[in-house]
């Protein structure tokens, strides 16, 4: 299952601090190009300790980082498949999404059906019969690997969407 994706400023391997004999019970794959730069745990704690202002920073980043993975996790429970899916795709739109001139937006990431599948606790046949039916309903449309939501609406509809604000209803 694949929780999130990173970008630009993000923060990995968090869940380790304050911790005595960390285990990563989570793994990374690199999907582009990019540079990590690796903070030893042991000058962050003591960084969080001594510097506010970066503990609050932190704490904030944390709490935010938090709704984000209940919010997903509220959705899959609730409303099961669909929902998870339904819910990642609002996710990618406000992710990644580019609103196009006709009012449908882009999602501007080449997406497998095994990708969403993934990021929905789901199998990926799931995923193709229901991305069909959303296709046969006009929902969405998909070209070289790229989905357009036509109809935000219908998917917010459909998970009881609360309008979260933009930097928890992510996918990141």
């Amino acid at each position: 299952m694949c929780f999130r994706i990173c970008s630009v400023g993000e923060i990995i391997g968090e869940l380790t601090l304050f911790t005595n004999e960390p285990k990563y019970l989570l793994t990374a794959k690199v999907i582009e190009d990019g540079e990590v730069a690796v903070i030893k745990k042991d000058y962050l704690e003591e960084q969080l300790l001594l510097n506010p202002t970066l503990t609050f920073e932190y704490m904030q980043w944390l709490s935010n980082h938090a709704r984000r993975t209940q919010t997903k996790f509220r959705d899959l429970i609730l409303h099961g498949k669909k929902g998870a899916l339904y819910s990642t795709l609002i996710r990618m739109c406000n992710s990644y999404g580019i609103r196009l001139k006709n009012g449908s937006i882009l999602i501007d990431l080449p997406l497998k059906n095994q990708d969403l599948a993934n990021f929905c606790g789901t199998t990926r046949e799931s995923v193709n019969r229901m991305l069909n039916s959303l296709k046969q309903n006009g929902v969405i449309s998909v070209s070289k690997g790229k989905i357009t939501i036509h109809d935000l609406d219908y998917l917010k509809k459909e998970v009881q969407c609360d309008n979260c604000p933009v930097e928890i209803c992510r996918i990141e």
